[in-house]
């Protein structure tokens, strides 16, 4: 490998979207990721591309409003990927948001998205209660039905690593960062490159003026590595634990409030088959990230209440095809994780000029965080004469991994 403009570390969402904006606008970008692209966070979230109706609860318009304004674009740019999806929001007699708040919070969801064709909703008719997928009908007082988004997340990540490649950027999974040696011009980086069927891995060095940290949760673990040591943010770790159930999936996606916590859960359709999430668990460690006895014995607690012909817990349980979980990064704050804001922190120590670490963010949103990425970049080297214009290239279901991916440089 040799030298470069920015040295991307981090295969997620937020590395490939960095990537593929800094290679759009003329510079020379290297992206490595230690496992494979897309293969972490990315692939393990909750599938939405959407304004996140739930975030007005804590007052986070700008927020809303942003996702909502690029929920527009990757509709645009990635039809193929991402698709609108009806949702439904059930309203009983012990909910604890009654009618009036669900319509007044859809209000200002579809004002929010700026009179886009999805802004819009209506009350669901009582008569057609009973197509909800056998939805429980005992105390129901009203249905509302809006409209969001739904995306393979691991699909629409490399999408965007195949649109970065073909910009220009190198990319290089199997590839772990091991130092990083931050100067006044640039930043020396040590990486190894594993291999597969036993052969012992190669070290190599290369410079890059700016390094940017998309490591996801493990965005501290790699500032570990910067010397001089430089600071970090307080962070907590929170599992979103899911569960696949083998069971017809609903039309739509029902946004059900859990009577054990009424946090939001979703139950959603996913590739013929039934997927409840999400859960939201603080954890201690990385090395513990696995759905917990707990966790699924909470959503399907919340299946069983919504949908009691189905079984109890104890019957739903063989229904379990599969099960993942997702971590989230957030700010350490008290309180619980489910009203911890969930925007993009973008930080850089004065002393590490050179050295962007991206905190936290959503799926949805991972455009508007590169283009923040891309401002600072420009601003510290000047800049390029671009090579193509990231809001008109659309983004396509990339061939398979081995076509586009895997370079050792």
């Amino acid at each position: 490998m040799t030298d470069m403009d920015v040295l991307v570390v981090g295969g997620g969402i937020a590395g490939v979207g960095v990537a593929q904006f800094a290679a759009a606008a003329g510079y020379s970008v290297t992206l490595v990721e230690r496992g494979l692209i897309g293969s972490e966070t990315s692939a393990n979230s909750s599938k939405l591309i959407h304004g996140g109706l739930r975030y007005l609860e804590s007052f986070q318009l700008d927020l809303v409003r942003k996702s909502l304004k690029e929920r527009r674009k990757l509709l645009e740019l990635a039809p193929e990927l991402v698709k609108p999806v009806p949702f439904y929001i059930p309203v009983y007699r012990t909910s604890k948001r009654g009618a009036l708040t669900i319509r007044a919070g859809l209000s200002l969801y579809g004002l929010l998205s700026e009179f886009d064709p999805l802004g819009r909703f209506r009350r669901v008719p009582a008569k057609n209660w009973q197509t909800l997928c056998g939805l429980k009908t005992d105390g129901l007082e009203a249905v509302f039905q809006y409209w969001d988004a739904q995306t393979d997340d691991s699909r629409l990540c490399q999408a965007v690593a195949h649109s970065a490649l073909l910009l220009g950027t190198r990319l290089c999974e199997h590839t772990e960062v091991t130092a990083i040696s931050h100067g006044k011009d640039g930043c020396q980086v040590s990486l190894l490159k594993h291999f597969q069927h036993g052969q012992a891995p190669v070290p190599a060095e290369v410079r890059a003026a700016l390094v940017v940290n998309a490591c996801g949760p493990w965005v501290n673990q790699l500032l570990d590595c910067v010397s001089p040591p430089v600071a970090k943010l307080a962070i907590d770790w929170v599992q979103g634990a899911h569960l696949l159930l083998d069971l017809p999936p609903p039309d739509g996606i029902l946004y059900l409030e859990s009577p054990i916590d009424q946090r939001v859960v979703f139950v959603m359709p996913w590739y013929g088959k039934t997927l409840v999430g999400t859960t939201e668990t603080r954890l201690s460690s990385l090395d513990t990230v696995a759905v917990t006895e707990a966790e699924k014995r909470y959503l399907l607690s919340l299946y069983s209440h919504y949908f009691p012909q189905k079984g109890d817990v104890a019957a739903l349980e063989s229904f379990i095809c599969g099960s993942f979980c997702g971590v989230r990064v957030l700010p350490k704050l008290p309180g619980d994780a489910f009203h911890a804001p969930r925007d993009t922190l973008m930080h850089l120590d004065p002393t590490h000029p050179r050295l962007l670490s991206i905190y936290g963010g959503k799926l949805t949103t991972f455009r508007s965080s590169a283009a923040d990425v891309l401002g600072w970049i420009t601003a510290s080297l000047g800049p390029r004469q671009p090579i193509a214009n990231v809001d008109k290239l659309k983004l396509a279901i990339a061939p398979p991994r081995d076509d586009f991916i895997g370079q050792t440089g």
